[in-house]
């Protein structure tokens, strides 16, 4: 540290830029699926670490970055001092959730290596001859990775830090997906299908043999291990209780994530609240729209006889695909009307693969690598179509691809003057919250322009609200599954295998669901503030490029930098 000095110096502003660097250095080689899936190849021969000791090793060097944070001086520039506040949240956030071991638990039906290892296919790169070969030293990997998961589980049955069971039996159908006798089932076969041309035919034979039999001797000898360790030991240890309070450190576990997702302070019993009053104006809203379109009964009736009415739904995967791409060619035109700044980076359409779509969602959004050598991509679940409705195609579209998650992740991605844990990273409540923001954002253009797509438009913000509810619900007021399960029949208008499946979600991640109300409500509070306070020299396009110019940040961050920006506005155009 510099002494005998009151500011702070280049060379401390150099010493921060260094300590970024080293920190998303060691976390790109700790998490090597995650360096390749950004465009960075130089791990992509292997696996992460998941044992016990790396755990241990990763905390031990969260707490030295910290102490070297701390003897730089705080800069005094803007910029720096907001690269330098974030970077010690996010080290504090890292120590903090350590408490609670999370390699005790390294699996849910949403994530896990059941899910990384198949998926692989869709981001490992498959061009030259060394392509392949990190591609089969990483299935040679595999093994190792699962007899580390089945210690840390074991570890985790000792401690009474174990999974629900509703969201172990979730696992075991995905394990049992990848135990074939033919290696030609399996996702990860794709990568051998086409094999370039340039690459020679002997080095292509080679290839082939050597992947396949990774394959046959390696991974799926691996998946049947830990599918008879989780039928034959770990089911019986899981608990019976759905929600995180069953748990030895229940409440103090639930009153962290609630922390790490919705950067407040709002206690449990406040959110369940929000989640009721905001509910009860959405409802009202959607009455509106029910007596517009003639409707007779009540809410409740509508929403049975949409769930019963056939042609609401999908009737095939291609009606779905086809559907999503004009709603989105048609958004796309009309961006430069709310934006002025537009992401380069290009998204495209992909199916969610068969082995992981039950339990997945409706859609989501993959951001596109650094390096651009592929495009974004917007995911849709096409499992059962007939059970997906056409009337909240628009507004899952929106969310997921433009206005939403592609418009901030792209364009976070290329903020090259931010440092890299900034670029790639960011606060839920900030991403999720302008996921739900933008749903609304195309009325301003023209479109819902169908009263029954508007409805469902209500009816996901309705969901976002009953979250809030299910959520707390679940894991600080003690609610059964079955409980929850009602609560979402009674007040969303959500198909019934959506909302066994958003449940099941809730239980196996606590708190990640609050963060899309909470940070819409904020993100439309700062909206409306600015609108009020700059009048009709409010540009909606001018906020929008504010609001999305920093990446994703913490909510109290946020409001500080809105609250600069309408002061600087006012003072600009003389208010």
């Amino acid at each position: 540290m510099l002494h005998g000095k009151s500011v702070s110096s280049s060379h401390d502003v150099t010493q921060l830029n260094q300590l970024y660097d080293d920190y998303w250095e060691f976390i790109l080689k700790e998490y090597p699926l995650n360096a390749t899936y950004l465009g960075d190849h130089r791990y992509d021969g292997s696996l992460e670490d998941a044992s016990e000791d790396a755990f241990h090793r990763r905390v031990a060097q969260s707490k030295k970055y910290l102490d070297r944070l701390k003897s730089i001086k705080k800069p005094i520039s803007k910029p720096d001092e907001l690269n330098y506040e974030l970077f010690k949240r996010e080290l504090e956030d890292n120590l903090e959730s350590a408490k609670f071991r999370p390699y005790l638990t390294p699996m849910t039906q949403q994530s896990g290596l059941q899910i990384d290892i198949p998926e692989l296919v869709t981001y490992h790169p498959f061009v030259s001859v060394s392509d392949f070969e990190n591609f089969s030293s990483r299935l040679r990997a595999f093994p190792r990775l699962v007899d580390q998961v089945i210690q840390s589980m074991r570890a985790g049955v000792r401690a009474r830090i174990v999974l629900a069971k509703v969201t172990a039996e979730k696992i075991i159908p995905q394990l049992e997906a990848n135990v074939v006798q033919d290696p030609k089932k399996l996702e990860l076969y794709k990568a051998i299908e086409n094999i370039p041309s340039e690459i020679g035919s002997t080095d292509a034979l080679r290839i082939r043999n050597n992947i396949e039999e990774a394959i046959r001797q390696m991974v799926v000898p691996a998946f049947e291990k830990l599918l008879a360790f989780f039928k034959e030991e770990y089911l019986s240890a899981c608990r019976t209780d759905v929600g995180i309070w069953s748990l030895p450190d229940g409440t103090e576990r639930y009153a962290y994530t609630v922390k790490h997702y919705t950067t407040t302070n709002l206690s449990p019993n406040e959110i369940h609240e929000l989640g009721l009053k905001e509910l009860s104006r959405i409802h009202s809203e959607m009455r509106e729209i029910v007596h517009r379109i003639g409707f007779k009964g009540s809410l409740q009736e509508f929403i049975a006889s949409l769930r019963k009415d056939r042609s609401h739904y999908n009737t095939s995967a291609s009606e779905l695909m086809s559907g999503f791409k004009k709603i989105l060619e048609q958004m796309d035109k009309k961006l430069p009307l709310l934006f002025g700044r537009l992401p380069k980076a290009k998204y495209g359409f992909r199916e969610i693969e068969p082995f992981r779509a039950e339990a997945a969602p409706d859609a989501y959004y993959y951001r596109p690598p650094e390096d651009g050598s592929r495009p974004a991509y917007f995911y849709v679940n096409t499992f059962r179509p007939e059970q997906r409705p056409k009337y909240t195609m628009e507004v899952l579209a929106y969310h997921e691809a433009v206005p939403g998650h592609h418009l901030q992740l792209a364009i976070q991605q290329e903020l090259t003057d931010l440092p890299k844990f900034r670029r790639h990273g960011g606060y839920t409540a900030f991403i999720e919250g302008w996921g739900l923001y933008s749903e609304e954002l195309p009325k301003l253009v023209g479109f819902y322009k169908d009263a029954l797509s508007d409805f469902g438009r209500l009816s996901f913000d309705a969901w976002r609200a009953a979250r809030l509810v299910v959520d707390t619900g679940i894991h600080h007021k003690r609610w059964t599954r079955e409980r929850s399960i009602q609560f979402f029949l009674d007040n969303t208008a959500l198909s019934e295998l959506n909302i066994a499946s958003e449940v099941d979600r809730y239980i196996a991640w606590p708190g990640q669901a609050l963060a899309y109300k909470i940070g819409q409500l904020k993100i439309s509070e700062l909206r409306s503030r600015a609108e009020k306070i700059l009048g009709p020299r409010f540009d909606i396009r001018k906020f929008h490029d504010e609001l999305l110019g920093d990446g994703a940040l913490a909510l109290d961050v946020l409001e500080n930098k809105m609250q600069s920006w309408v002061t600087k506005e006012s003072e600009a155009t003389g208010r």
